[in-house]
């Protein structure tokens, strides 16, 4: 159940792993040059995995300058592509999940038609995959839930649902995270967990920021998630907040 970002180093990652049993959330192929230098780039991260010991593996997606529900056809079209190449990286690396963000941006893009757009991208991008990966649609500058919740709904695909970002939740919507869960928990499959004092997305561990620990609670003992990604930027971040996790769930805690 329990992962952790990969955003420290192979070391420290491989630190975490030996002492918690986490599997890894990786971001190596979120970037734009990686996917470019594809086949290299796989062989060399694969080598990496196995010399941290990391033998349960998520995958996050691209995002930066992607927009899947643009108006540019040619955006939309290398938005595709990244997806697809993110994806497929994925399914060579055996990874059970990939997360990809909403790309929405407040102020700049109107919600009206936004739902129906993101789901004709998605029904698009879904057409020939199977349900071997869970592909997962995750808040990041979202204000509210209920448009992501829409999408879910109309996509009905075994494979897709959505990554409650409760951070991103915390400190980019006035919605509460107890709301952002209640509306979309029909939808959930995977959490990314850290925490922040409202004003900035600064991944603190569990505990330093004001998000809920009853909410945080509630969200990671429903059963139909059956992953969370503990995303602090510190190794004992990290660490303090997997523990954190394991005494708000008690007899219900597993790792994986």
């Amino acid at each position: 159940m329990f992962y952790f970002s990969h955003l420290l180093s192979d070391e420290e990652t491989k630190e975490v792993i030996q002492e918690t049993g986490m599997g890894v959330e990786s971001i190596e192929f979120s970037i734009a040059e990686n996917l470019d230098d594809f086949s290299k780039k796989l062989l060399s991260y694969e080598k990496r995995l196995e010399k941290m010991g990391c033998e349960k593996l998520l995958l996050h997606g691209p995002f930066l300058d992607l927009n899947p529900v643009s108006y540019d056809l040619s955006i939309r079209s290398v938005t595709m592509k990244r997806y697809e190449e993110a994806y497929q990286a994925a399914k060579i690396l055996g990874a059970k999940k990939i997360v990809y963000h909403t790309c929405y941006v407040p102020d700049f893009y109107l919600l009206i038609g936004w739902a129906e757009r993101m789901a004709e991208f998605y029904k698009e991008f879904l057409w020939d995959k199977d349900n071997s990966i869970e592909i997962v649609m995750e808040n990041v500058l979202d204000r509210i839930p209920q448009p992501m919740a829409e999408v879910a709904e109309k996509i009905k695909h075994p494979a897709f649902g959505l990554c409650l970002d409760v951070g991103h939740a915390n400190c980019y919507s006035k919605v509460s995270c107890e709301e952002w869960f209640q509306t979309e928990k029909k939808y959930l499959k995977h959490i990314h967990l850290h925490d922040n004092k409202g004003d900035r997305d600064s991944h603190l561990q569990l505990g330093k920021g004001n998000i809920s620990t009853t909410t945080v609670r509630k969200i990671l003992q429903k059963k139909q998630i059956k992953t969370c990604t503990i995303e602090c930027s510190t190794q004992e971040a990290v660490i303090d907040s997997f523990y954190s996790a394991k005494e708000l769930l008690g007899n219900s805690f597993h790792v994986s």
